[in-house]
């Protein structure tokens, strides 16, 4: 009797195994595929690659069926209780993967409408390493390599700079009359995409090392609160708001500011902030496509009216609050009249910062670094 359950639990394990290389595989050819057909503006293989998808997902039901048939009949604990979850999981994780693709084939059948030049190289090298990462996920799991699960992890950090990079040349690009309007947004689409696909496998390297050391490692970070300040210019109230933030001295906060039209740091505001013992000489503007993982932004900030409606979509469960203010950067008037909205906008930005980051550690049962993080104001 023992030898039959030994004999079964393995079988089960193989089974498993065996579809989830499968469902790897074929995650790996749609993305490869999609990418091409959009390189190549071939339609018809855009199609394929979203017809195949079906596939992806009659894997990922059978999957799901047979660990849920293998815990029932096993009653594994341990070691072999974490091989099901995590197999559940990366089940999870290599679907999405599949989805993105298909995503990325739709906007390649969209995109053959128009004749324009992108920078292919520069996609062909992100969809590369993505792709890698996929196949090296899977492999870490099923060999239960910690080390290449780790090492796989780190390749996402390229991966996202890549696709920092891609957005900014595609702006650049729309900017110059290089690329049709109707074409940025699916070209975007795909920079995203290709970028989810990393995230779908540094997760699954996340469940290799919960499944080899028991410790549960998904989601790094979301200990850190990440607040962007969005405004017209990121030359006035925006980075007044992050030097604000920053001054706080808060470990489990993050403060970042861009602006839709990014110009050089207001010559009155650095002046201002210097005076409060702020050194901004070496800051550079930003513009969104250069904010480092704008999908993780938990806080976005619109300090101009304009720019609320512009808030990314890309960034899932956020909070969007409104407080506009007066900008420095772009007030006319004498000097006295612009020290004054200096004044005001510091105020209002300290007060509303503070109640933000007091408000936060005080769920969290803590208290401000400085002792006066949630004095006044409300967020």
């Amino acid at each position: 009797m023992h030898l039959h359950l030994e004999k079964s639990l393995q079988r089960d394990i193989d089974l498993i195994r065996a579809r989830l290389v499968e469902m790897g595989e074929g995650c790996q050819r749609a993305v490869r595929g999609a990418v091409e057909a959009f390189l190549q503006r071939n339609r018809m293989r855009a199609w394929a690659v979203v017809i195949r998808d079906q596939r992806i997902d009659a894997l990922e039901k059978e999957i799901d069926r047979l660990c849920l048939e293998y815990l029932v009949r096993q009653q594994p604990a341990g070691g072999l209780l974490r091989f099901a979850y995590s197999s559940i999981k990366i089940n999870g994780e290599l679907e999405r993967a599949g989805d993105c693709a298909e995503s990325i084939a739709h906007q390649a059948a969209k995109l053959c409408r128009w004749e324009f030049e992108v920078p292919a190289a520069r996609f062909q090298q992100m969809a590369d390493l993505a792709v890698r990462m996929l196949g090296d996920a899977v492999r870490a799991f099923l060999a239960e390599d910690v080390a290449l699960a780790r090492a796989t992890i780190e390749t996402e950090d390229t991966v996202d700079a890549l696709k920092t990079q891609l957005r900014t040349e595609l702006v650049q690009a729309y900017r110059d009359g290089r690329l049709p309007f109707e074409a940025l947004d699916p070209c975007l689409t795909i920079t995203r995409r290709l970028e989810r696909v990393s995230d779908e496998a540094r997760d699954m390297c996340l469940e290799t090392l919960y499944l080899c050391t028991g410790e549960y490692a998904k989601h790094p970070g979301t200990e850190l609160y990440r607040v962007l300040f969005l405004d017209r210019h990121d030359a006035g109230a925006g980075p007044m708001a992050e030097a604000i933030g920053g001054g706080l001295r808060q470990p489990k906060f993050r403060f970042m500011s861009a602006g839709l039209d990014p110009r050089p740091l207001h010559e009155g505001t650095r002046l201002f902030l210097r005076e409060k013992g702020f050194d901004l000489e070496r800051r550079a503007p930003k513009s969104l496509t250069q904010v480092p993982e704008l999908d993780r932004q938990q806080v976005i900030v619109a300090l101009t009216p304009e720019v609320r409606t512009v808030v990314p979509r890309a960034a899932h469960n956020h909070v969007q609050l409104d407080w506009a203010v007066e900008d420095p950067a772009t007030v006319a008037g004498s000097v006295e009249q612009v020290q004054e909205v200096l004044e005001r906008t510091y105020a209002f930005l300290e007060t509303q910062i503070r109640a933000l980051v007091g408000a936060v550690l005080e769920e969290e049962g803590e208290k401000g670094s400085d002792g006066g993080a949630g004095r006044a104001g409300s967020a």
